[in-house]
């Protein structure tokens, strides 16, 4: 789970202790401290400014000194008082072109004035068209606190997508058009370099694997499932593939990656889906068959979620009991499982994919609240839906039925109730895989991603 470093400054041009007419400082300090506080325990590490801005020359020598840290991903700009917004402009405005993010709160009150240092200096940036969030809420406001939260997790991914090279392992797979990336659409908007490879180098380094690594990476796995790993070539393969794709993304510096899996590998060598379990499992971003927009869900996801993230097949959807069953093709962190169905091995293999065969993981997701998601294009400009979701564990005795559905019950089940209106969630909905997400704070966490990188969101 990410984790954002942001400068806290306090700007108001009453300060030093000026008092109002009725002998009250202007700025509170106790509620300053409150207010950073709140910021903490939520996770947020802070890097406090100890001057109270107000000036155009305090302003400068503030901003200048953030400009330097690398390490820190924004600023939130806290209203004490109220403030002269041009003497803050500049330097704001000089700032904001690092790319990093800028975000107003203002507590709520009477006292001290607040509201208006934090009105005129959110208004003068929206004139100048300066990018950033203006939050309205109290310290003890769970939403409020969730809103600047979130905007700096957010940067925070941006900061590190800024640069990163993700792999391309192969073409597109299975015909995916609605998953297909444009390298320059990708560097412009978000800083990233796809990287292509062909598989040849990734089958060499699996059969390289030593029978010494082969043993150790079993005896590593093994606590992760209730039964035993198979025994075979066709384990070892899957294995083998496991441990090459780890060792190319770490020799190439890779953040992710996205691969074919089939056709080619899945056929000529062993199919992916173990090896991408592992992979998702160890919290690398990763997507089958070349889905670059699939990828990029699975990064934002990955990175604000304490837990790994599963995607497959939207493939089932009850729009009266807004219940949609999530089957992916035997790939799915094993530690996404839950007591009814612990994870466990499958092999997968079809005559139209993955001819090869190799492990598949099999399991039923673990209960709790999160989202749905997924990246698409439209007419070549990103948007992605999200809604509110909660997984929920099917009761024993109709679990089996409900697997047997699909005509393949060993591939991973996520049985979700979706929050959203179901029609619109059908329309706008952009290719057959849904993306899980775990964890209630995703979904502010999403909104906030797109909104600084130019991703249109489709909130349902």
């Amino acid at each position: 789970m990410i984790k954002s470093k942001v400068g806290f400054v306090v700007y108001g041009v009453h300060k030093d202790g000026l008092q109002d007419p009725m002998g009250t400082p202007f700025i509170d300090d106790k509620l300053i401290a409150q207010s950073k506080g709140a910021l903490r325990k939520a996770g947020l590490e802070l890097v406090e400014y100890d001057l109270v801005v107000a000036s155009k020359a305090e302003a400068r020598d503030c901003l200048n000194h953030f400009k330097k840290q690398d390490d820190v991903d924004g600023l939130v700009l806290f209203s004490g008082t109220w403030v002269w917004a041009a003497h803050l402009l500049g330097p704001l405005r000089d700032y904001a072109a690092t790319g990093k993010s800028l975000l107003v709160w203002t507590h709520p009150g009477s006292q001290g004035w607040r509201p208006v240092g934090g009105l005129v200096l959110h208004g003068a940036l929206m004139e100048i068209g300066v990018p950033h969030r203006f939050v309205y809420g109290a310290a003890n406001d769970r939403s409020a606190v969730e809103k600047v939260t979130a905007w700096c997790r957010a940067s925070a991914l941006k900061q590190q997508l800024n640069c990163a090279t993700f792999g391309v392992l192969g073409g597109r797979g299975m015909g995916q058009s609605c998953g297909v990336a444009d390298p320059s659409q990708w560097m412009k908007q978000f800083g990233v370099d796809l990287d292509s490879r062909d598989t040849t180098a990734l089958i060499e380094t699996a059969n390289a694997v030593s029978p010494a690594e082969l043993k150790a990476a079993r005896k590593r796995i093994q606590p992760l499932f209730a039964e035993r790993i198979p025994g075979g070539t066709t384990a070892d393969r899957s294995i083998r593939l496991y441990l090459a794709l780890r060792k190319m993304v770490q020799a190439e510096g890779w953040t992710g990656y996205a691969i074919q899996s089939f056709p080619g590998l899945g056929d000529t060598y062993s199919a992916t889906c173990f090896a991408q379990s592992m992979m998702l499992n160890d919290r690398v971003a990763a997507a089958t068959l070349s889905d670059f927009n699939t990828l990029l869900t699975v990064i934002a996801l990955n990175a604000f979620s304490p837990d790994p993230v599963y995607y497959g097949d939207l493939q089932h959807i009850d729009k009266k009991k807004r219940e949609i069953k999530i089957i992916g093709d035997g790939a799915c962190p094993p530690a996404l499982a839950g007591k009814a169905g612990p994870a466990g091995f499958a092999e997968h293999g079809i005559p139209t994919e993955g001819e090869a065969g190799g492990l598949s993981v099999k399991l039923v997701c673990k209960p709790g609240p999160g989202v749905l998601a997924r990246v698409g294009r439209r007419d070549g400009a990103f948007e992605m839906v999200v809604c509110r979701a909660t997984v929920f564990e099917p009761p024993r005795n109709v679990l089996k039925k409900r697997q047997l559905e699909c005509g393949i019950p060993f591939w991973p089940h996520a049985f979700v109730k979706a929050e959203a209106d179901m029609d619109a969630l059908v329309e706008n909905w952009n290719n057959e895989y849904a993306v899980l997400g775990y964890g209630a704070h995703l979904y502010e966490e999403l909104l906030a991603f797109g909104e600084q990188t130019g991703i249109k969101m489709i909130a349902l």
